[in-house]
C-alpha cells in the first residue's frame, strides 16, 4: 500500500483532491507495477506507480506512459487518458500516474469466472484482440504529437541486439551460456538486416489481460499497461501477443505461463490469430516467424529478470522463486523453434 497523506497533497498541488473517505484497493494480477483504484474529485481513477528499486532499462516509464497516453487516448478512445504524472520518487517511494478509470472485467489466464454464461470467448477472441491492434497500428503518430517517440529506424535489429545482450548477461557463468549465444547468433543472422519500412506506434506488451472488456458484453473498453510504448515494426506486437499465447501441444514452460486461456480446449491457435490481425490490418505477416523466435526470447529473458530482482530482495513476492526456472526452459523452447522455423 501507500502512504495517503504525501499522495493527497502531490493532489492538492496540482488543483485535485484524494477522497481519503473511499479506501484505496490495489487491483489483482501484474507482476510488476501496482495499480490501484482511488477516487479524486468524487470520480475513481487509477494510481499507477513503478515498483520499487533499480529497474530495467526501458521498463516501468512512469512519464512515458503519461505522455503516450495524454496524446494517444483523443485518437485511439481504448487508451485511457493519464491525468497527473509525478515522476519524483521521494513522494510514494517511485514515480506514479494518476489515470482515467475504465470500469470492466479483465479476463486473467485462464480464469473465465468473469464471463457471464452463454458468453462465447472462444469464438470471439481472435476478432476482439486483432481489431483493436490493426486501430493502434493505423493511427498516425504524428497527428497526435508522437512522431518523435522511439527510435523506429534499427527498432528489430536493436531489439534483437538487446535482449541478446542480457540473455547472455543473465546466462553468464551457468550452463545455458551456450544456448543464449546460440540463439542470441540465429537472431543477428536472421534480423541484422531487417528493414522493412514499416512503423507503426507500439503497445508493446499486448494481451488479454491488458484489455478492460465492457461489463455485459464482449467488447474492449479500455487497453492498459502503456509504459513500454514506441514506434517500429508492427509485427513486433503481434509476436509479443503470439509469445504470451499457449496451445494445447505446446510445452509446459509456454502452457505454464498463464498468460491467457488458450491452451484450454476450443480455443483459436496462434495461426489463427495472426491471419485475423492480418485481414484486420491489411499487412503482411512475412518475417513473422523470426519475429516471434525475437519476442519468446525476450520472454524468457523478462522472466529471468523478474526472478533476479526477487533474488536480490527488491522483491517479496515468493511467485518468483519460480521464474528462473520458467525463463531457462522458455529460452530452451525459444531454440527449438528458432531451429524449426525456415531458413
Amino acid at each position: 500500500m501507500f502512504e495517503s497523506r504525501p499522495l493527497a497533497a502531490h493532489l492538492a498541488a496540482q488543483g485535485m483532491t484524494l477522497d481519503s473517505d473511499v479506501p484505496a484497493r490495489r487491483f489483482a494480477g501484474g507482476l510488476a507495477n501496482l495499480n490501484y483504484r482511488i477516487s479524486v474529485d468524487g470520480r475513481p481513477a487509477v494510481l499507477r506507480r513503478a515498483p520499487s528499486g533499480p529497474l530495467p532499462p526501458g521498463a516501468h516509464d512512469m512519464a512515458r506512459e503519461h505522455r503516450v497516453l495524454h496524446a494517444l487516448s483523443p485518437a485511439f478512445p481504448l487508451a485511457p487518458d493519464s491525468l497527473v504524472l509525478c515522476a519524483d520518487p521521494e513522494v510514494l517511494g517511485a514515480p506514479f500516474q494518476i489515470l482515467e478509470y475504465r470500469d470492466g472485467r479483465t479476463v486473467r489466464g485462464d480464469d473465465l469466472s468473469v464471463l457471464a454464461p452463454g458468453e462465447d470467448l472462444r469464438g470471439a477472441l481472435c476478432d476482439l484482440l486483432a481489431r483493436p491492434l490493426a486501430d493502434l497500428h493505423a493511427v498516425d503518430p504524428a497527428a497526435c504529437g508522437l512522431d518523435d517517440l522511439g527510435r523506429p529506424e534499427g527498432f528489430v535489429p536493436r531489439n534483437a541486439a538487446r535482449w541478446s545482450a542480457r540473455a547472455k548477461e543473465l546466462a553468464e557463468g551457468r550452463s545455458e551460456a551456450a544456448l543464449a549465444a546460440e540463439i542470441a547468433g540465429w537472431l543477428e543472422r536472421k534480423l541484422s538486416g531487417w528493414d522493412r519500412g514499416a512503423v507503426s506506434l507500439l503497445h508493446c506488451d499486448f494481451k488479454l489481460d491488458n484489455m478492460i472488456l465492457a461489463p455485459d458484453r464482449l467488447a474492449p473498453v479500455g487497453i492498459v499497461d502503456w509504459d513500454m510504448a514506441t514506434r517500429g515494426e508492427p509485427l513486433f506486437d503481434l509476436a509479443t501477443l503470439l509469445s504470451y499465447w499457449s496451445e494445447p501441444g505446446d510445452p509446459e514452460c509456454l502452457r505454464g505461463l498463464g498468460q491467457m486461456p488458450t491452451a484450454l480446449a476450443g480455443f483459436p491457435g496462434r495461426r489463427e490469430m495472426a491471419e485475423a490481425y492480418a485481414k484486420a490490418s491489411g499487412r503482411s505477416l512475412d518475417g513473422l516467424e523470426e519475429i516471434y523466435v525475437l519476442c519468446l526470447f525476450k520472454l524468457s529473458v523478462i522472466f529471468l529478470q523478474l526472478h533476479a530482482r526477487w533474488k536480490s530482495g527488491a522483491i517479496g513476492d515468493d511467485r518468483y522463486a519460480r521464474f528462473e526456472t520458467l525463463g531457462f526452459d522458455l529460452m530452451t523452447h525459444t531454440w527449438d523453434v528458432a531451429r524449426g522455423a525456415a531458413d
